[in-house]
C-alpha cells in the first residue's frame, strides 16, 4: 500500500520499486519540458523587445525625414538667427561689463568653437553632408 501524495515518494516499508520508476520517469519528462521552455522563453523575449522598439524606430525615421524637410526650408532664417546670436555672444563676451574682470578661458574657447562650426556649416554644408553620408553608408 502506497501513501504517496503528489510527487513525494513513500518512505520506509511502504516504498515499492514501481514508485521509484514513476518518479524517475516524471523527472525525465520534467527535464525535457524545461529544456524546451528556456529557448521558447528566449525567442518570446526577443519578439517582445522587437515589438516594443521597432515601431519607435519607424517613428524616429519618419520624424527625421519630416524635420529635415522643414529645416531645409528654414535654413536661411536659421543661419541669420545663429549669426545674430553669435554677435550677441561676442558683444557680451568682449564688450559687456566694462569692469576689469578677466574673461574665462573656457567661455572664450566655447565661443570660438561655436563660430568655427557656424562658418564651416555656412560655407561647406554640402561637403560635410557628403562626408557624413559616405561615412554612414560604409
Amino acid at each position: 500500500m502506497s501513501l504517496s501524495t503528489g510527487n513525494r515518494l513513500p518512505i520506509g516499508e511502504d516504498a515499492e520499486e514501481g514508485d521509484w520508476n514513476d518518479h524517475r520517469r516524471l523527472s525525465a519528462t520534467r527535464r525535457e519540458q524545461e529544456g524546451y521552455a528556456l529557448p521558447i522563453a528566449a525567442i518570446l523575449s526577443v519578439i517582445g523587445s522587437l515589438a516594443c522598439c521597432l515601431p519607435l524606430a519607424f517613428l524616429a525615421a519618419f520624424g527625421a525625414v519630416t524635420a529635415s524637410a522643414i529645416f531645409t526650408a528654414l535654413r536661411p532664417w536659421l543661419l541669420i538667427l545663429s549669426a545674430a546670436l553669435l554677435v550677441t555672444g561676442f558683444l557680451q563676451l568682449y564688450r559687456g561689463g566694462r569692469s576689469c574682470q578677466r574673461r574665462d578661458v573656457v567661455s572664450v574657447a566655447i565661443f570660438w568653437i561655436a563660430v568655427a562650426i557656424f562658418l564651416t556649416m555656412m560655407f561647406f554644408s554640402q561637403q560635410i553632408a557628403s562626408l557624413l553620408a559616405g561615412r554612414l553608408a560604409s
